[in-house]
């Protein structure tokens, strides 16, 4: 079977590389891994012509070919190593019209490897706001490559761009002159190392010397003769690299004079500066910070609300009518009481989900998210991190696990291992379900000033716990581990730009999707096997749970309705899950615990969001009235033995401080293990996430104990 034709795209972060990607291979997408790495790996379909069918691959952003980062190195090995499996045929550079100058530094390092290059010009309409005007045919024949400009966010120019991929793969090869005289800055001796390593250009031989003894696919006899070349030649690899830049940029200068006009450039101010100016300010962009997530946590509730009542009706109503067509027994028990009860546990919180993720991609669509790293900066290096480390702090709030993914691009190893560590505090997704839940159970529904929200200011103040919380932390861990490395936070911000409400909506469904279709698949699970706890147990003390109801029932016909619902609550402590709540309830008692929250902590360590199912199956198993009631209704009406409500105010609390600190969650644990390969780490971090989420629940659980 012959290799599929492959197009590698690349280009300089925020340069509009990934809306490129989605554009050209639409669905046709898949999300893997670089073999040996853990940097992720996306490729796709493209149809360009009738006849010709692209294999697409999205290399990690980059500025230049001399990675700093994982995610640049892999960039770097694809487009060097000429044996690797995804060297492309064709190269697609990504190149932002707004930054013209510095993008055609990394487009001139890609044009002298020698692999076919088309430039795809993005931003031109942020080019013009700042009077910025590009004679693209011009540019075409200064960098001796084609030049097409696209926007991809209006699927501009893209049928120009397969029309030039198409003319490119059929033209015939050949060797374009090098950009600048690469040769010049080195001697003779760069083209043995070239013949030495089988290299297509003179380019690719001058980083091969550079970095001879990293690359993995130079051997023993070729690390021996470079070595000895180099020697001769007493060659110097900073000398060159910074001689090499100088002569890049000044034949850049060239070019932009030739082909770039700008029209008053002191004077010509963006949109964009002038609300910077405004949102970047110390003072006033911190409070409007503030205010924005304010408003999110605020929607998360109000928004929310009229479609969580909707599916909490729709599951009641369900289980009301099954319960009426279905003969009692067994299966009718398992379905309502385990499957519908598990899920209904689970679906009355995607409304929240979706909204939290289409918050979200509008702050990342508009520009505004890269602004949060920079006003994060300074308090960022306040706990020995930088800005980089914001991203994956706030990637954080969706998902752990991502986020841990996205520390990959934070060069000092110290601080990527620190962010990796305190990022799972951040307040993730998941357990917004157990936020709200119990939210609603302890906390009141009120408001002030007729638009602040009580219980959404509780559920802002746990999201800023856990992110203060992980500076803490972080500061703690910044003096524990040492190193001498340091690093600068460098950081483009995109221009403004109205959200691609499309591309929200379809976020807000994937999400969803994926929430019912991923969490749903665990749940499921566990409710069959949480059913089966609950429904069975040791047979010697069913059976005498069994003969002792039936007698009371003989003695006392009168009072069905009360020995019924003492049957179903002595049972279910005699069961198999009871009994694995009885067993570790004096370790939780002090935090204001019952046995049955004891189960629920035990099985959400699968996934933090299976603690709503699991409530949902225990607090249905054995209910004569299924479907009657929401489990909301259900867990507020808990009693204790004593009489008192399950659900204080105190164990409420308690029990959401615990979830704030905790480290329930597998996915992320393995996922620390293979971003740090080793275990230390991932153990390291569930021994302090425990104990931090154990004393401070202990904690408020006894002040507000005595506070009620």
């Amino acid at each position: 079977m012959s290799r599929p034709y492959t197009i590698a795209l690349v280009g300089n972060p925020n340069s509009g590389k990934s809306s490129l990607f989605n554009v050209l291979t639409g669905l046709n997408q898949k999300v893997g891994n670089f073999p040996g790495v853990t940097v992720d790996k996306k490729t796709g379909v493209s149809k360009i012509t009738e006849s010709l069918t692209a294999h697409i691959i999205d290399l990690p952003g980059t500025y230049s070919l001399y990675p700093k980062s994982a995610d640049e190195q892999v960039t770097y090995e694809v487009l060097l190593n000429q044996k690797n499996a995804d060297k492309p045929d064709l190269i697609i550079v990504i190149a932002d019209a707004s930054n013209l100058k510095r993008n055609l530094l990394f487009c001139s390092q890609i044009i002298d490897m020698q692999i076919p290059v088309i430039i795809a010009l993005t931003m031109m309409d942020i080019a013009r706001q700042r009077g910025i005007t590009i004679d693209t045919t011009a540019l075409s024949q200064a960098m001796g490559v084609p030049v097409v400009p696209v926007n991809p966010r209006r699927n501009k120019g893209i049928n120009v761009l397969k029309k030039a991929i198409s003319e490119r793969q059929q033209s015939i090869a050949h060797t374009l002159p090098d950009f600048i005289d690469i040769e010049a800055l080195t001697g003779e001796w760069l083209q043995e190392v070239k013949a030495l390593c089988g290299l297509s250009s003179n380019y690719a031989a001058l980083h091969v010397a550079c970095n001879y003894a990293e690359l993995r696919y130079i051997n023993a006899a070729q690390r021996i003769r470079i070595a000895a070349l180099l020697g001769e030649a007493r060659f110097h690899k900073s000398k060159v690299q910074a001689d090499e830049i100088m002569l890049r940029y000044k034949k850049i200068d060239t070019v932009m004079k030739q082909c770039v006009t700008v029209e008053n450039p002191e004077h010509k101010v963006i949109m964009s500066d002038r609300i910077d100016k405004i949102l970047l300010h110390p003072v006033w962009g911190n409070i409007i910070l503030l205010v924005v997530l304010f408003i999110i946590f605020q929607s998360i509730f109000w928004l929310a609300s009229y479609p969580m009542n909707w599916v909490e009706q729709g599951f009641s109503l369900a289980g009301e009518w099954l319960s009426k067509i279905m003969q009692s027994g067994l299966v009718k028990d398992l379905l309502i009481n385990g499957i519908l009860a598990g899920l209904s546990g689970i679906a009355v919180f995607v409304p929240q989900i979706m909204i939290l993720f289409g918050l979200i991609t509008i702050l990342e669509d508009s520009g505004y998210m890269a602004r949060i790293s920079f006003l994060t900066d300074r308090i960022m290096r306040s706990a020995g991190l930088n800005g980089r480390s914001v991203m994956p702090l706030i990637s954080g709030m969706a998902c752990a696990v991502p986020a841990i993914m996205a520390a990959r691009t934070i060069q000092n190893r110290k601080e990527r291992l620190i962010t990796i560590m305190v990022t799972p505090l951040m307040s993730c997704s998941a357990r917004l379900p157990v936020y709200t839940m119990l939210i609603a159970l302890v906390v009141p529904n009120r408001s002030f000033l007729g638009f602040l929200n009580l219980q959404g200011i509780v559920l802002m103040g746990l999201y800023l716990l856990g992110f203060f919380m992980a500076l803490l932390v972080a500061r703690v861990m910044n003096f524990i581990i040492k190193t001498s490395e340091r690093t600068f936070f460098l950081m483009e911000l995109p221009a403004y730009r109205a959200p691609r409400w499309k591309n929200v909506g379809v976020t807000m469904i994937e999400k969803g999707k994926i929430f019912i279709r991923d969490v749903g698949k665990v749940i499921i699970v566990l409710s069959l096997i949480l059913w089966a706890l609950a429904a069975f147990g040791p047979p010697a003390q069913m059976r005498a749970v069994e003969e002792k109801y039936n007698a009371l029932l003989l003695q006392h016909p009168e009072q069905r309705v009360e020995i019924e619902h003492h049957h179903a609550t002595e049972k279910l402590e005699h069961s198999f899950a009871g009994i694995m709540g009885h067993t570790i309830e004096p370790l939780i008692r002090p935090l204001g615990y019952d046995w049955k929250i004891g189960i629920a902590l035990i099985t959400s360590f699968a996934a933090r969001e299976v603690f709503v199912g699991t409530m949902a199956t225990l607090y249905s198993v054995g209910d004569t009235e299924a479907g009657k009631e929401t489990l909301r209704d259900k867990m507020r009406e808990a009693k204790r033995d004593n009489g008192l409500p399950v659900y204080t105010l105190a164990a409420g609390l308690s029990l959401l401080i615990f979830y704030v600190f905790a480290m329930q969650c597998m996915s992320t644990l393995a996922i620390v293990k293979r971003e740090t390969r080793s275990w230390k780490y991932p153990v390291i971090q569930f021994v302090y996430m425990f104990g931090l989420a154990y004393l401070s629940a202990l904690a408020v659980y006894q002040l507000f104990q005595h506070v009620q």
